[in-house]
């Protein structure tokens, strides 16, 4: 699975199937998560968890989001909060802004929308922790652009490494020379599709995988990593 560096993702609504939702989804998309089910477990959960990112809804009983927001802005909390609603109202969006909220979106909303977010907000406030990404024996660097696989940098080349992420990130599922041409060289490219053998052999090298067991070749369908 694909790791984020150890981002912490607080999720904060009353509704059990939004949380359940959510957590799942975050989850399989490398986050660390916790729940809160309301305003004040979610204060003593900021406490101890110490999230990056608290996905707040604003109608919640008792302590409500844009308070738990304005209490964690006061404290000078480093978080990056998002708060929901079910309400698209223009007064609602100002109401959770000015409490110090960092984003806003309104239900219902897209997963995909929400990783967006997700992934501007630690942009913007948390840039470091974007850099890197574990999976399975191999580290992607995106800063240094670099891949280590067991611990060793493997010196790559600008392409070989946009090809070997590629592969990597997207283990399990196979990529045709087309798909991998469009992506790794562009869609303009004009060459012959050879070129992608020769990387995948240049790649296969650099990795000691003489038997292929680590970027596999799938005859007439294209190439497949699988992670141990």
């Amino acid at each position: 699975m694909e790791t984020f560096n150890g981002i912490r993702v607080l999720l904060v609504d009353d509704e059990p199937h939004i949380l359940q939702f959510l957590e799942l989804g975050l989850r399989n998309e490398g986050y660390d998560v916790e729940t809160a089910h309301d305003g004040e477990s979610a204060l003593a959960t900021v406490h101890s968890y110490q999230p990056h990112v608290i996905i707040l809804d604003v109608m919640m009983p008792g302590t409500d989001g844009l308070t738990v927001c304005r209490r964690l802005k006061e404290e000078e909390a480093d978080i990056a909060i998002i708060m929901l609603t079910a309400r698209d109202e223009i007064d609602d969006r100002v109401k959770g802004l000015s409490t110090g909220a960092d984003d806003y979106m309104a239900k219902p909303f897209s997963f995909e929308e929400l990783l967006a977010r997700i992934q501007a907000r630690l942009r913007n406030q948390f840039p470091s922790l974007l850099g890197e990404i574990r999976l399975g024996p191999f580290v992607i660097d995106d800063r240094k652009k670099e891949i280590a696989f067991r611990g060793e940098a493997l010196g790559l080349s600008p392409t070989e490494y946009k090809l070997l992420k590629l592969l990597v990130t997207k283990h399990g599922t196979v990529l045709s020379k087309a798909n991998i041409l469009n992506i790794v060289w562009n869609y303009d490219f004009g060459g012959e599709d050879n070129i992608v053998e020769v990387y995948i052999r240049s790649l296969r090298e650099k990795l000691g995988d003489k038997e292929h067991r680590i970027i596999r070749t799938l005859r007439g369908a294209g190439y497949r990593v699988d992670l141990p």
